[in-house]
């Protein structure tokens, strides 16, 4: 889809008779990222979509295509949930290999795909780092979504990307479970009971009160509608929580981390 809207962006610049440097200076872009654009190399942002339709006078036909470019920034397994993540107005996740991306810096993101197996092109990892920063803009929504996470003491501990990546991904962290809106616990590896062995999960509710449920292991995922499964996660979460650190407690025991390195 990045390959036939970047083929559709250049005919309709050169119809216009633009160059890339003459629609980078209407829309508030390069030269250069107007060539990624329409190489397909990288994924433009909505707003983006909407002015080069104006400039160029597309008559609608790229601002068209916003939905589908949206979803080709995310690999296939995740595109269904992308959409259900974007609308939701409550979302609650459980994490045990890594930091979630919702709450990940982009040095930390970056890490992750750098490692990622298979190995990942320079191009798509690039891509992929942008689409997981784009997921963050649930955070500036209005009305603003509750969030809330319970994380695995030990994905803290893993020094993903080294030790100064690990230092910004703790403190953004920190700064995130600030808002009024999201809570960030612990799980903390000392408990002796533990209701999430069978894997992480992602709950959603939708704007229409619908609940459903986000699973994930090895790039096979499935979206759960069928409402005894979601009311099986649903438990599972709330378990969770409550053996989990308390909020406070989970973010003293993120601040001791920074301070013991």
């Amino acid at each position: 889809m990045l390959c036939v809207f970047g083929r559709q962006l250049k005919l309709f610049r050169e119809r216009a008779g633009m160059d890339r440097a003459g629609v980078g200076s209407r829309t508030g872009y390069s030269a250069s990222t107007i060539a990624s654009f329409e190489q397909g190399r990288r994924i433009p942002p909505p707003h983006f979509i909407d002015q080069a339709d104006e400039v160029l006078g597309a008559g609608g036909i790229l601002s068209a295509s916003k939905e589908e470019v949206a979803r080709a920034q995310y690999p296939a397994f995740f595109q269904g949930a992308a959409k259900l993540e974007a609308e939701a107005v409550e979302l609650h996740v459980y994490d045990t290999q890594l930091v979630n991306g919702l709450l990940q810096t982009e040095e930390y993101a970056r890490a992750v795909f750098a490692i990622w197996q298979p190995l990942l092109d320079e191009a798509l990892m690039e891509q992929r780092v942008a689409a997981r920063l784009a997921r963050q803009e649930i955070f500036s929504r209005c009305p603003a979504p509750h969030l809330s996470f319970v994380i695995e003491e030990a994905v803290l501990l893993r020094p993903l990307g080294g030790k100064a990546v690990w230092r910004g991904q703790l403190e953004h962290l920190m700064l995130v479970a600030e808002r009024r809106n999201v809570v960030v616990q612990v799980m903390p590896l000392s408990r002796q009971e533990h209701a999430g062995l069978a894997g992480p999960f992602t709950l959603m509710e939708t704007r229409d009160g619908r609940r459903v449920a986000y699973t994930e292991v090895q790039g096979d995922s499935r979206v759960h509608t069928e409402r005894r499964k979601v009311r099986e996660l649903d438990r599972t979460y709330g378990i969770l929580r409550a053996q989990a650190h308390t909020p406070t407690e989970s973010l003293a025991l993120i601040a001791k981390l920074l301070g013991e390195r």
